[in-house]
């Protein structure tokens, strides 16, 4: 049942991969869309099956991605605009793609080995609640590798977008030889404790951060649940100032610890004002519906299988083979991910860089900046508008 999963999260994955520099635009328009049609479709199946537990938490899904998708709706042009030439700079490093693939196999390999513990727990004598715990430690650490191999990509892709555009094209005869090789084993080695030590936190702290925002941004003018969320939003801005995914291209080009890395990042943001288009872009929450759609056809396909084979052990089955397809289909989309993070920082230290790699992206990007540096000021004054009007009816 295992292997059913490892083959659908390696298919999807890979297909996305070969799909990137063709289709991959249509494909993240379209996962943006059916994400929540398909939650929803699954939880009226968990429903069916007297699955109660999971029918409740996929419909919670189905109305969360409802609403923040409703929130954002206004972002998605720049998104979609972010995320193509992202694409177009990783489809131009053909070797960045095999690195990938190679660590796909990796996972693939780690996930065998996985899922003889998985499955040995599953045909276990001990009770379900036995069984349930230890499938939760046995997924934490699928989550953790999986996290791990991802963001050593991520430092891997990361530096090499960054060497091209500092080098002005992949073309430029200024590159070193054997770059690839050097990130790769700069990667596996001096980065690899920042990069483990970061992988513990980046990616529940970045899908909470999203969540607040798109509640903040839809509040209105209910005073006491805005002090609330802001309440949340500056809690978890602390926690981004010193978690966050930009740490990787800090790492990877400069060799800080993670740390001093995301420190740096998000401060270089904030003094040059690039924290309100990195605030504003949603490319990160975009691949990760990505990512949980390939979770979902991965666990669906799984479960489906398991339902004719052991109706009983629908779910724990279920849920862990959605976790090995998100890994699988995370460790593709980190790739564009990567891209992104690295486009920004250059943007951020060197604008020229960025107009020197594609002058009419650069012109759009100066744009939207100037209008979310704007619109805050905007904003700004009507708070504190807001705030003496009170002060003086007091």
């Amino acid at each position: 049942m295992y292997a059913v999963a490892g083959g659908v999260g390696t298919a999807l994955g890979c297909a996305w991969l070969l799909l990137l520099g063709s289709r991959a635009n249509q494909m993240m328009k379209f996962t943006v869309h059916i994400l929540t049609t398909y939650l929803a479709v699954i939880s009226v199946l968990c429903f069916w099956g007297e699955q109660f537990f999971w029918g409740v938490v996929f419909a919670i899904g189905a109305a969360l991605q409802f609403l923040y998708i409703i929130s954002v709706i206004d972002r998605l042009p720049f998104t979609m605009l972010v995320l193509q030439k992202s694409v177009k700079m990783v489809w131009s490093l053909p070797e960045v793609m095999r690195v990938a693939y190679a660590f796909m196999f990796v996972m693939l390999l780690w996930m065998g080995l996985w899922s003889f513990g998985a499955a040995g727990v599953v045909a276990s004598s001990l009770g379900e609640s036995g069984c349930w715990w230890l499938l939760v430690v046995l997924s934490v650490s699928l989550f953790w590798t999986g996290a791990v191999l991802c963001n050593t990509v991520h430092v891997i892709v990361s530096g090499m977008v960054f060497l091209v555009l500092i080098h002005g094209g992949r073309e430029a005869s200024s590159i070193p030889p054997n770059s690839l090789i050097k990130s790769l084993q700069y990667a596996v080695t001096t980065s690899f404790g920042s990069i483990c030590y970061g992988s513990l936190f980046t990616a529940a702290i970045r899908t909470l951060r999203w969540e607040i925002r798109g509640v903040r941004s839809k509040i209105g003018n209910n005073e006491c649940l805005l002090c609330c969320v802001d309440f949340l939003f500056h809690l978890v801005e602390t926690l981004v100032r010193f978690f966050n995914k930009y740490a990787y291209v800090q790492i990877a080009v400069y060799g800080k610890s993670f740390n001093h890395s995301a420190r740096d990042a998000w401060e270089l943001f904030q003094s040059t004002g690039v924290e309100a288009l990195v605030a504003y872009d949603c490319s990160g929450a975009v691949l990760l519906m990505g990512t949980l759609m390939g979770g979902l056809v991965t666990g669906t396909c799984t479960g489906v299988w398991t339902w004719f084979e052991s109706r009983d052990r629908v779910s724990m089955v279920g849920s862990t083979a959605m976790l090995m397809g998100m890994v699988l289909v995370g460790l593709a989309m980190v790739v564009v991910e990567s891209a992104v993070t690295s486009i920004y920082i250059c943007y951020a230290e060197d604008p020229l860089l960025i107009h020197r790699w594609d002058a009419e992206f650069f012109n759009q990007m100066s744009e939207m900046l100037h209008q979310r540096l704007q619109h805050r000021s905007a904003r700004a004054r009507e708070v504190l508008t807001h705030t003496r009007l009170d002060g003086h009816s007091a």
